[in-house]
């Protein structure tokens, strides 16, 4: 009886670690069209442009990636239809805010609006048709390793592209001459226009960039994590996106693993549906917003100067542990962030 009680342990241990390995991936999978969206706008913000058009970017964008894959039969079409319709709202924000030196805030969210109606209105002919799909690509032989094989290897396209967009924004932010502009666009733009360097530009380069990203973005929600379009297809997704690029602190490793973050409270939301039948639906698919809010409070504390005066009227030895935790969670914007610049 005893050796039947451990084996039986043993499988539940088993079962449960199994569970583990499949949420994880669930998690990375979630997580790619946040993260692919973020490292867009991380690079738009780093040069010293908001774009809060990305909820709306995202609606239109996965409307239309999917309407074109649907019409042609080709995913690479759609995805490149996506990122042009991005590309193509990001330089209208770009015309509107860098040109004419319009507030980027007040375009950006007008361009929000005009996109989410836009997608609502011309995507209602593909409203729940099934349609392509990216195809499953585990990767041979590194798909059947123990452990990491089910939570990095067998994924698709897409999340991959996600995994390798994460060091590859943060090498070109910190280790390329390009880099080095992007961030001073963003700090100092008087000083890069002192080198002779353009940037308005520049700027609209960035923008334009982050927009086709945003794009991919969408299509990666219709064309393989929510397959098909239906009305708000994303839920709200581009806004999410903006305080995940605040929470991390406009550094790509962080600003992804605030979208991780965000996808496993959602895992966590849709599996306490069946194991909280007495709370309403609609609270469990809103408290990963919710919590997110509440972090987003707590960085923003973090960078508050009340807090660092605060702390240094406790005792010794809660000073340093509560300092390190400041310091892990502030957050400083780019210092031209939505200033428009004029040359001298």
């Amino acid at each position: 009886m005893v050796i039947v009680r451990y084996r039986y342990i043993g499988s539940n241990v088993q079962i449960a670690m199994e569970q583990l390995w499949i949420d994880m991936a669930a998690v990375l999978a979630a997580a790619a069209p946040l993260v692919i969206a973020a490292m867009g706008e991380t690079l738009s913000e780093r040069a010293g442009v908001i774009n809060l058009s990305l909820d709306g970017t995202m609606l239109l964008a996965a409307m239309t990636g999917f309407a074109v894959a649907f019409t042609t039969q080709n995913l690479i079409l759609g995805f490149a239809a996506a990122a042009l319709v991005g590309a193509l709202v990001a330089a209208v924000l770009g015309v509107f805010s860098l040109t004419l030196g319009q507030s980027q805030t007040a375009v950006g969210f007008v361009l929000a609006l005009l996109c989410t109606d836009l997608s609502s209105f011309l995507g209602a002919p593909f409203v729940r048709l099934p349609g392509p799909a990216v195809p499953f690509m585990p990767i041979p032989g590194l798909a059947d390793l123990p452990i990491l094989g089910p939570i990095l290897f067998r994924h698709d396209p897409v999340i991959y592209a996600s995994f390798l967009l994460v060091p590859a924004t943060a090498y070109l932010l910190y280790s390329t001459r390009l880099g080095l502009i992007v961030r001073a666009l963003g700090e100092r733009p008087a000083a890069v226009y002192a080198r002779g360097i353009d940037v308005t530009r520049w700027r609209y380069a960035m923008l334009i960039l982050g927009g086709a990203l945003v794009g991919i973005a969408g299509a990666a929600f219709s064309l393989d994590l929510k397959q098909g379009w239906s009305y708000r297809h994303t839920f709200g997704s581009g806004w999410i996106v903006l305080a995940i690029v605040i929470f991390g602190g406009w550094r790509p490793l962080r600003v992804a693993l605030g979208c991780y973050l965000f996808a496993a409270l959602e895992i966590v939301a849709t599996r306490s549906q069946s194991a909280l039948p007495g709370i309403p639906t609609q609270m469990i698919q809103v408290a990963p917003f919710v919590f997110m809010i509440l972090v987003l409070a707590l960085v923003n504390l973090a960078s508050s100067p009340t807090v660092a005066r605060w702390i240094a009227t406790l005792p010794s030895v809660w000073q340093r542990p509560l300092l390190v935790i400041v310091y892990r969670l502030r957050a400083t914007a780019p210092a031209a962030l939505g200033q428009p610049f004029e040359r001298p």
